[in-house]
């Protein structure tokens, strides 16, 4: 059987695509070259904002047009929330946000019998975590590890607590095997990532918290260095950063969920903190990781949000000195409680706002890019020579590029002599 994967959302779902292609290639089937018809199509579909269930749906008819007489199988977000919306395009296999393998054995079945297949449970039912292989896409030199499932935050403006259910986390001792396997396969990074890492360890016996698995991961990352996914501010606290410097493995980069830099938005959106507590943890990440890259996602035009609250947000940011934002207009998505608040922002203001933003985000880029002169940086190669360079990011998470060759999967100490737009250039100290 020849396949495509096509992923749509966050890293997560990238981590559960790369898994399900580690069960494929394991059968046998093999990825679809490209331009090649495919028997099979699977789509990873996101449902975090109602324009992310567009693009799912967008996608699905695309390859199912471009695929003709394949299968079509979909999973993920979206059509754990809207199974009739996915049926209706004239999908094949509906699963939902769980169970890849069963999902992987429902696509080998359509295929074989021509069978149509729709399994959807009830995440909040789900009680253990569930294991997919660890690894990365051939040919990548960062692997991917997830440690938790689930969220119950349930800020308003989010449906992923209804798609994924309760917080699920990998037990340590398998983090470990893992972290030794991925070790062993030569990878020089490993992410660490989840639906929500900052509760991690609230349902397994003992309750080791998120220190507890990264310090175990990094007792057994050899020469690997490690790499956080997306952090709830509240979980930053000093103990934190004092066990997770001391394993001297930890990449410098930390990715917080800011979403509004205004109280009062912050508390429409459910949120769990306010700017004050989230400006002491980015002065505490940088006393602990000096020149350490801290980025962020930021959401313009949530209802209720007047031009004032906005200017707010904008000096908020500038304050933070972010490396980097994702800056997003707000997305209205039906069955959650901002779809109902009144005072809903017309999409010319959330435009413009986000455009605002974007333009304040890229000066703290440039800002920060330009600090790096002079600085030595530890950089992994993720590509191999062209045109006589190569590049990779360093451990503050920023492309940097180099003369030479035959540096792919390695780890080089690289002296920051320019900036080129959004690339650093340096030479190998």
């Amino acid at each position: 059987m020849k396949y495509i994967i096509s992923t749509l959302g966050c890293k997560v779902n990238q981590y559960e695509s790369q898994a399900m292609e580690a069960f494929l290639t394991g059968k046998g089937h093999v990825c679809a070259a490209s331009g090649e018809m495919a028997d099979a199509v699977i789509v990873n579909t996101c449902a975090v904002t109602g324009e992310s269930g567009r693009k799912s749906r967008q996608l699905i008819r695309r390859l199912k047009d471009e695929n003709p007489g394949a299968v079509v199988a979909v999973c993920g977000c979206y059509s754990q929330l809207s199974p009739d919306d996915v049926s209706s395009i004239g999908v094949d296999v509906v699963f939902g946000s769980g169970d890849r393998e069963k999902f992987i054995e429902a696509v080998e079945r359509a295929c074989l019998d021509n069978e149509k297949i729709r399994i959807i449970d009830d995440p909040f039912r789900r009680r253990s975590f569930e294991m997919l292989p660890a690894g990365a896409v051939p040919g990548r030199t960062r692997a991917m590890l997830k440690i938790q499932d689930g969220c119950v935050n349930f800020c308003s403006y989010c449906i992923i607590p209804y798609t994924r259910g309760r917080l699920r986390s990998l037990p340590v001792e398998k983090a470990v095997d893992e972290t030794c396997r991925l070790r062993d396969a030569g990878f020089m990074e490993i992410v660490l990532t989840g639906i929500e890492i900052a509760s991690y360890g609230v349902d397994l016996q003992g309750k080791p918290s998120l220190a507890d698995v990264i310090c175990a991961v990094a007792d057994n990352a050899g020469d690997m260095r490690i790499r956080l996914g997306s952090l709830e501010p509240t979980v930053i606290t000093d103990k934190l950063c004092k066990r997770l410097a001391e394993t001297g493995r930890l990449c410098r980069h930390f990715h917080l969920s800011l979403q509004s830099g205004c109280d009062k938005t912050l508390k429409a959106m459910n949120r769990k903190y306010d700017t004050a507590e989230f400006y002491e943890k980015t002065v505490m990440l940088r006393e602990f990781f000096p020149n350490c890259g801290i980025t962020c996602d930021l959401i313009t035009g949530f209802p209720g949000e007047t031009d004032e609250d906005h200017r707010d947000t904008l000096a908020f940011i500038e304050k933070c000195a972010f490396s980097a934002m994702h800056v997003f207009p707000y997305s209205r998505r039906p069955g959650t409680p901002a779809d109902k608040m009144p005072d809903q922002c017309p999409n010319a203001v959330k435009a413009r706002r986000a455009r605002e933003a974007a333009a304040v985000a890229e000066e703290m880029t440039i800002a920060f890019l330009d600090a790096q002169k002079g600085l030595t940086l530890p950089v992994l190669f993720e590509s191999g020579e062209t045109d006589g360079s190569c590049s990779g990011h360093s451990d503050n998470y920023l492309l940097v590029s180099t003369t030479g060759s035959g540096l792919k999967g390695k780890v080089r100490q690289v002296r920051i002599t320019e900036r080129k737009d959004e690339i650093l250039y340096g030479v190998i100290d």
